[in-house]
């Protein structure tokens, strides 16, 4: 991965889905267009606005996944950075969706059971064959361990295992990284075949997230030959400032593609880098030992 994460010690009127999403229908229209290989129709300003309102909606879940006890209008308006007329409205929505519920003892809104059946429908096989050997990892160097997947052109966190350390990366599931500016993302990236890799250049931004970010494509074509020779790819400080990382790419050729990473205070990253290679090496090995056997099946 990388950060890589940082981190470190750490009604009125009730709305339907249909008043809060006017897009739907629009999306669903662009993904069949995607599907033909046709270029994107130009968004119009209904189309910008429903975006606008699914990206709102997912701040305040987001919000509330870290307050177990829920939180007041007020508190999710000040943390999402809305007013808070506009989060009621979603916040209404949601709740017609089973999505939220609003507490009366406390008049406080938390996450609905309308979630959970969308959070069993998102578990990743791969996810739960790899568990084991990120504790396994974990448990080895005290260090946070991550698995990761590919989401168009980013790497998104699927599963951690955090470390022991008092100072110690940590990010969360949910959260991705750019390719080019993580281990996680090389890795992942050095095991698709050209063609694949040939489409997400047509998507990427090497944008410099600091000052040692990969910002050309001759230097990341240089490092994912490299990462091809060994198959472990490095984060040296490239997404976040004191952290640096090591990743090795699991699965593909017929099986799900994934990459673990175990991201370090760079201040123990130089000492620890030849024990990091040769645990991810291994569990790699295992690791994809298993995934065959269940593709075999």
């Amino acid at each position: 991965m990388s950060d890589e994460g940082i981190n470190v010690y750490r009604p009125r009127r009730r709305l339907g889905a249909s008043d809060a999403m006017p897009a739907a229908g629009e999306a669903a229209a662009g993904a069949t267009r995607a599907a033909r290989g046709q270029a994107p129709a130009e968004p119009e300003p209904r189309n910008r606005e429903g975006v606008q309102v699914i990206s709102r909606a997912a701040s305040i879940l987001r919000m509330l996944s870290t307050r177990t006890r829920g939180a007041s209008l007020g508190d999710i308006a000040k943390a999402v950075g809305l007013p808070r007329s506009t989060v009621q409205r979603i916040v209404e929505a949601l709740n017609a969706e089973g999505l939220l519920v609003s507490t009366t003892t406390s008049s406080s809104i938390r996450l609905g059971p309308g979630l959970l059946p969308l959070a069993a429908a998102a578990k990743f096989e791969i996810a739960d064959l790899a568990r084991p050997f990120l504790e396994e990892l974990a448990t080895a160097t005290g260090e946070t361990v991550d698995l990761a997947i590919l989401d168009n052109d980013r790497a998104m966190f699927i599963d951690q295992v955090q470390g022991t350390h008092r100072l110690r990366a940590v990010s969360g599931v949910g959260v991705s990284f750019p390719l080019h500016a993580s281990a996680n993302g090389k890795a992942m990236l050095a095991r698709l075949a050209d063609p694949l890799v040939a489409k997400l250049r047509n998507r990427m931004k090497l944008t410099p997230n600091t000052p040692h970010t990969i910002t050309s494509w001759k230097r990341l074509d240089q490092e994912l030959a490299a990462i091809r020779e060994t198959g472990l790819a490095y984060d040296r400080e490239e997404n976040s400032l004191g952290i640096s990382a090591i990743g090795i790419a699991i699965g593909g050729d017929g099986m799900d593609l994934a990459a673990i990473t175990i991201p370090v205070p760079t201040q123990r990253f130089a000492g620890m880098e030849k024990q990091l290679a040769g645990l991810l090496q291994d569990a790699r090995v295992r690791l994809e030992r298993r995934l065959g056997e269940r593709v075999g099946r």
